[in-house]
């Protein structure tokens, strides 16, 4: 995602460690999905979209072999401001990782950790897991190729 104003996630987690109050997490939250690089038209396809989030979300994958291993970049948008940043938080975690990793990264952890499932109703952690889901099986899938 080179060009992309993408947050990194680490600074993603200090920043969230900074913000006390959960208004100010989510206006962060809202922020970081601003900051998304522009969704393509020719993207917001059926294959693409994720099923079993009540917002239309779509995640596209791209994947690059370096070093005979795939890699795997994403690309996502929504139409809800959350999740849209819900949406970057997942990128800055797992976009640009090795297949491998990305299969076995567990981002739930990452959500309880940053407390959103404590703030969001449960229609959006179900399309988080939804999204984590996604994200997982493209990588899982690449994995089972390879072989």
């Amino acid at each position: 995602m080179t060009g992309s104003q993408q947050t990194p996630i680490d600074d993603i987690i200090e920043n969230f460690a900074l913000l006390d109050e959960w208004d100010d997490r989510y206006r962060y939250v809202i922020e970081l999905g601003r900051k998304l690089a522009p969704f393509p038209e020719t993207q917001r396809t059926d294959a693409n979209k994720v099923q079993g989030c009540v917002s239309q979300v779509w995640l596209a994958t791209t994947i690059e072999h370096r070093d005979g291993r795939p890699f795997l970049s994403f690309a996502g948008d929504s139409d809800a401001h959350i999740v849209r940043g819900l949406v970057a938080i997942l990128i800055a975690l797992l976009s640009g990782r090795s297949a491998a990793e990305i299969a076995g990264e567990n981002p739930l952890a990452l959500f309880e950790r940053l407390g959103l499932g404590e703030h969001l109703t449960p229609q959006r952690s179900n399309g988080f897991r939804s999204m984590v889901s996604r994200m997982r099986a493209d990588a899982t899938a690449v994995l089972a190729e390879a072989v």
